[in-house]
């Protein structure tokens, strides 16, 4: 009998789908960054020690990710997330109690309060930028860098449209 070109399990896409994989790509990538970030000198001790106990989680990365320089309205925040505004309070209370970030006058909006990077907040993105930059080295590494530049390009279209 002839071996058949799809698998005999019924549901072997469901662990399988460019979904699924991209998802465990990102958990991987988030979990490294955390890791290298862990051993980081110049991340503040306190950060540190909490990202060395897997208390940082990729949602707050999605901080470090989005919150501007200069500052961000909470709304801001949560909308370049992808976070609903009352979850992305919830992390920005969690961080400022961190010492990442504080809450301070809206310049343009009396009425509204932005959230800033504190100076250890800074030290943090500092940081972040630099395990980024070598989770990347790693994952060109593993993959090779023809591979890892024609993946880098496509993700960079698919997000595009």
């Amino acid at each position: 009998m002839a071996e058949s070109a799809f698998p005999t399990d019924p549901d072997a896409w469901r662990q399988t789908h460019l979904g699924r994989l991209l998802g465990h790509a990102m958990r991987r990538f988030d979990e490294r960054v955390l890791e290298l970030m862990a051993h980081d000198v110049n991340v503040p001790l306190a950060l540190s020690n909490l990202a060395a106990r897997a208390q940082v989680s990729a949602a707050h990365i999605h901080i470090t990710r989005h919150l501007a320089r200069e500052g961000s309205r909470l709304t801001e925040l949560a909308q370049r997330a992808g976070m609903t505004k009352q979850a992305m309070g919830a992390l920005v209370d969690q961080c400022e109690a961190w010492g990442l970030v504080t809450r301070g006058p809206d310049p343009l909006d009396a009425r509204a309060r932005r959230v800033l990077f504190t100076t250890d907040g800074l030290a943090w993105l500092d940081a972040f930028r630099g395990a980024v930059t070598q989770a990347e080295r790693e994952f060109r590494a593993s993959v090779g860098n023809d591979i890892a530049t024609v993946v880098t390009i496509g993700l960079e279209a698919y997000t595009a449209g």
